[in-house]
């Protein structure tokens, strides 16, 4: 359960007032119900000195403490975030599913804000190993891919917070497929292809009854597989907008860094490479290439030296990461790994490295942990 020290909230506790949550010891002990009142403000002070702590999940409606937390709980706050939207995003669109999605999103989007390298590296460590909730992780990835590249476009706040949505929503009516498709050896059935090719229009459907009114929004989920040549579908148009046009770019490029039962997943210069091929003059595939570079956080990449590592921050160059080290050349695990600028010179990366040939199997946390360790 991921915690929160009291004092980065204590904007929202005020002496005489009940607390709109649990407060509770450094061990996780219950110290003071949701409701109770803290009479003065020394006993609130007596609260911030001994570290007492909050559960994240309660916090979640706003991103004030994503703003105050201290950089290695990020993380943990990731983690707890996106369990929050995973859980707001597989409910029955129903009463109360706006309000759901948007507070489970917003603090993700403050996440994607305050560390865009951590954010990339959620996009590419959480395409391994996809399981039964393979569609709703594949909405996360797509939605953080595509508020990074918007935010990269210049778009306002507003338009990029739309894109989130936009891309988090489009395949909501088919879920569930999407996690069988990625464990299916055998190509989709006739029904299967059918549920394939209608599912922009019962994602609109579905949205509507779940009470979104916005047209940019319902508009963009029925366009996000049509094609400026005319080529998509479901309705072959070419005047594509360009929420529709982002997210489906994103949609592309995050399922080439997805494994699947009948495939690896891409490696990440590769996957780059290919978009820029297959779309070299469109301005948002530009814009995804250079945000994503062509070693990402999250990769994991082959030193000339012979080191394994993974890519924890963008450096300065495209070819310049900075890495972490996680064996040595003869392939021995280090017991910390250790962290380094590549120079393009004394080290240098020879390749990246998919998921399966690293043959490394380390929590996610600890991953993520290195990136915000620098």
């Amino acid at each position: 359960m991921p915690y929160a020290e009291l004092s980065t909230v204590k904007h929202r506790v005020q002496p005489g007032t009940a607390l709109p949550f649990n407060v509770r010891d450094a061990d996780g002990t219950l110290l003071l119900a949701r409701g109770h009142r803290v009479e003065n403000q020394a006993q609130l002070e007596a609260l911030f000195t001994r570290g007492a702590l909050v559960d994240i999940n309660e916090l979640l409606a706003t991103h004030d403490v994503v703003r105050a937390a201290p950089r290695q709980q990020l993380p943990r706050l990731w983690a707890g975030c996106l369990g929050k939207l995973t859980k707001a995003l597989r409910a029955d669109p129903g009463p109360g599913f706006v309000d759901a999605v948007d507070d489970a999103a917003a603090p993700v989007q403050a996440l994607i804000q305050r560390d865009p390298d951590l954010a990339i590296f959620q996009v590419l460590r959480r395409s391994a190993g996809a399981d039964a909730a393979y569609g709703a992780q594949r909405s996360l990835q797509t939605a953080i891919t595509s508020y990074l590249v918007a935010q990269r476009l210049g778009w306002d706040a507003e338009q990029c917070t739309l894109q989130f949505k936009v891309a988090l929503t489009m395949n909501i009516s088919m879920l569930d497929l999407q996690g069988g498709l990625s464990h299916q050896a055998m190509p989709p059935t006739p029904a299967q292809r059918h549920e394939l090719q209608t599912h922009p229009m019962r994602s609109v459907r579905m949205l509507e009854l779940a009470g979104i009114t916005d047209a940019d929004w319902l508009q963009a989920v029925l366009q996000h597989h049509e094609q400026e040549d005319g080529h998509g579908y479901p309705s072959g148009r070419s005047d594509v907008g360009d929420l529709a046009s982002l997210a489906r770019r994103a949609d592309v490029y995050t399922s080439k860094l997805s494994a699947r039962s009948t495939r690896d997943a891409l490696a990440a210069d590769l996957a780059g490479r290919q978009m820029f091929m297959q779309d070299p003059t469109h301005p948002i595939t530009t814009a995804l290439v250079r945000e994503f570079g062509i070693y990402p956080p999250g990769c994991y990449v082959r030193l000339v030296s012979g080191e394994l590592a993974i890519v924890v921050a963008r450096g300065e160059h495209i070819t310049t990461p900075v890495v972490a080290v996680l064996t040595t050349a003869s392939g021995v695990p280090l017991a910390e790994p250790v962290r380094c600028t590549i120079d393009g010179k004394a080290r240098a990366v020879a390749g990246v490295v998919g998921e399966r040939q690293a043959g490394l199997s380390l929590p996610m946390e600890r991953l993520a942990g290195l990136v915000t360790s620098g």
